[in-house]
């Protein structure tokens, strides 16, 4: 999924920039688990966390844990930010997504990151949802490639499925009642969390996507800094 190209994100949200500083400085969290972190901590409950999902309409396989860096793991952890309970704050330059819960906690997240996933930054809300999306490629990204023409939005797009490249599910971001291009998606290379990818947004592992879906209800506001 890559919406690079489509929108200059940074111009669309004029004064954006100011909210670079935003004190996701001050979404704290420690390195290694202590009294913050109150998820299981045992590599036994990590793989159970991220093992098969079979009751989904594409049943999902388990995630290899040994290729994502034990950081990027789903836990709970402090939050000492200004944002409110249910906002969604990425940070961009961490890899991590952050729901700020009640109780001064957030559920974190660790995110991959394409060229679009660092064109875009200010506050928006989450306008649509959706399980096992279409992927459509830009028209950008099929000049790249051609060989994607089958799956432009003229010819349907790609149906859903374990390939798609947008995954489980999608969230996708707004500014008002304009499409902002930015997504929040699944995606089925779980090796890519923590790094920059080619192409993409923001993409999380199946299992952390699925979670957050189910936790996000829509117009749920999002800060990405």
């Amino acid at each position: 999924m890559a919406f690079a190209n489509q929108m200059n994100r940074r111009q669309f949200l004029t004064g954006s920039a100011s909210l670079g500083g935003l004190a996701l400085a001050g979404c704290t969290s420690t390195a290694e688990p202590d009294t913050d972190v109150v998820l299981p901590r045992a590599t036994s409950n990590y793989a159970l966390m991220y093992g098969p999902v079979r009751d989904e309409r594409f049943p999902i396989p388990a995630v290899d844990i040994s290729r994502v860096p034990k950081q990027y793991y789903r836990r709970q952890v402090a939050y000492r930010g200004p944002e409110a309970p249910g906002t969604i704050v990425v940070d961009t330059r961490t890899f991590y997504l952050y729901l700020v819960e009640s109780d001064r906690r957030a559920m974190r997240y660790g995110v991959g990151l394409g060229r679009a996933g660092f064109e875009w930054s200010g506050r928006a809300r989450v306008a649509w949802k959706q399980a096992w999306p279409k992927w459509t490629p830009p028209d950008s990204m099929i000049r790249r490639q051609p060989e994607l023409e089958k799956w432009s939005v003229r010819n349907g797009g790609m149906p859903p499925g374990l390939n798609n490249p947008l995954g489980a599910r999608a969230l996708y971001i707004f500014q008002g009642n304009v499409d902002t291009l930015y997504r929040i998606h699944g995606t089925p290379e779980y090796w890519t969390i923590g790094k920059a990818v080619s192409s993409g947004c923001v993409r999380m592992m199946n299992q952390d996507v699925i979670h957050l879906y189910g936790r996000v209800p829509t117009n749920a506001k999002i800060v990405v800094t």
